[in-house]
């Protein structure tokens, strides 16, 4: 064999024997890539499955408040008539209007008015406690102003509201207003009132229901003045004098008994 040919043998099998672990490595680059490519993304598919389950959470607890904060406050108080006070229209005197308001939960309820123009109103009682389905009837006070620019007096609208809030409270206890700011994170509006007024020289379904309530909430008022009577019978008269029924009974008994001896 000439010399040139076996040079170009031998350097035809160094090149295809040099190229094969070129080729090698190659493929194993290529593998180690594809590797490496398939845990990056089954990683990046694991992080965004929690951030989409955190986000998920995220939305559906707001959802929540604000589904919450939509829904209408739970109605402590049951009151007649629900959104309005009626007055009868008597320009320069002071009028009175009534409502009833009765506590409709389980728990003990504490209630309080609160007006825009406390110099010109007040309530009987401004506030109080209420035993489940307790009741009373408050009388509200008003001054009413003469009306302005020739108004025909039905005409004139009030720019004065009521409102009442109220505040669970555990068992019976002593009502004091500072309560509501104690627990002001607690405390509920009941209800916005606003003022209506009434012909008084014109008969209506309003005006009859207005005076039957004020005569209600006038028997009330009397009967919560008359000393209250102990669960034992004792009755407390005066400044906390309590008057037994036994030692009235003594006393009838030993006074008999004097009149007995007197006459013999």
């Amino acid at each position: 064999m000439p010399i040139w040919q076996t040079i170009n043998a031998i350097s035809s099998s160094s090149s295809s024997s040099t190229s094969a672990p070129s080729s090698s490595s190659s493929s194993t680059s290529s593998s180690s890539m594809a590797s490496n490519n398939g845990s990056g993304n089954v990683s990046h598919q694991s992080q965004s499955h929690q951030m989409g389950e955190r986000s998920s959470s995220y939305s559906t607890s707001t959802m929540s408040l604000v589904a919450k904060s939509l829904l209408p406050t739970r109605r402590k108080l049951r009151l007649d008539p629900p959104t309005k006070l009626f007055f009868p229209y008597e320009p320069g005197k002071q009028v009175r209007s009534a409502i009833a308001i009765k506590n409709i939960c389980k728990s003990h309820v504490a209630f309080k008015f609160q007006t825009t123009a406390p110099k010109s109103c007040y309530m009987r009682p401004p506030g109080a406690i209420l035993a489940p389905g307790e009741s009373l009837i408050a009388t509200v006070f008003k001054f009413v102003e003469p009306p302005e620019n020739n108004e025909r007096p039905l005409d004139q609208k009030s720019r004065v509201k009521f409102k009442i809030m109220s505040l669970k409270v555990k068992g019976e206890m002593e009502y004091v207003p500072e309560m509501f700011d104690e627990q002001m994170d607690q405390v509920s509006v009941e209800q916005i009132l606003k003022v209506v007024f009434l012909d008084p020289e014109s008969p209506s379904p309003a005006l009859e229901k207005l005076k039957r309530q004020l005569a209600e909430a006038e028997a009330q008022l009397e009967a919560r003045k008359k000393p209250p009577q102990d669960s034992t019978g004792a009755r407390v008269v005066g400044e906390g004098l309590v008057i037994d029924e036994w030692k009235e009974r003594r006393e009838r008994y030993l006074a008999q008994q004097q009149v007995e001896i007197g006459s013999v």
